[in-house]
């Protein structure tokens, strides 16, 4: 008899995920790879920070996810009290943890140069994709309590199949902010 599946999971579409993930990386590379100078140092739209700095934290967040899994693959284990509580602790912290978000984007664009940031995002998505073929439905339905006021793709309480689905949900919202020239035909 095969396995039932979770009711949480049962929607998520390995393939699917996996090739939304590769979707971004090659939008990525498009966009990121015909930017000028001057396009990495115009402001974005509707964020604090220069285009570079954008692009740093959209390849930041598939980076963060990896972390992220092993929160879920821990909390996901223990009591739900313990995640909540967790959770709580975090959103008493928003505030610093925007400054550091904030902060943390512009040394990274600084630290990591733009043309090197699409083999970072390579290999992090790589790795994720790996990952998610090796969960298995038991694991992909675990999930602990999130600070859901940390990022709008945060929900109060997410399993590791939503995780994976994460980064490219941030992905896409701040594709959208960037100001890069149109490539040159």
């Amino acid at each position: 008899m095969p396995p039932v599946p979770d009711r949480r999971t049962a929607g998520l579409d390995r393939a699917a995920v996996s090739a939304e993930m590769d979707q971004a990386r090659d939008d990525f590379r498009r966009v990121a790879g015909h930017a000028t100078r001057a396009d990495l140092g115009r402001p974005s739209d509707g964020t604090r920070w220069t285009n570079r700095q954008l692009l740093f934290h959209m390849v930041l967040g598939y980076m963060v996810t990896r972390v992220l899994l092993v929160l879920v693959r821990l909390f996901g284990r223990l009591p739900d009290s313990a995640s909540k509580a967790f959770a709580r602790l975090l959103d008493s912290a928003r505030r610093p943890f925007d400054l550091i978000n904030y902060l943390g984007s512009r040394a990274g664009a600084r630290i990591i140069p733009a043309r090197c940031l699409a083999r970072v995002l390579d290999r992090t998505i790589a790795a994720l994709q790996q990952h998610l073929q090796r969960e298995t439905g038991t694991a992909l339905s675990r999930g602990m309590h999130y600070p859901a006021s940390w990022d709008p793709f945060f929900a109060g309480y997410m399993t590791l199949a939503d995780i994976y689905r994460y980064p490219t949900q941030h992905f896409r919202f701040h594709q959208r902010q960037l100001t890069l020239s149109p490539p040159r035909a």
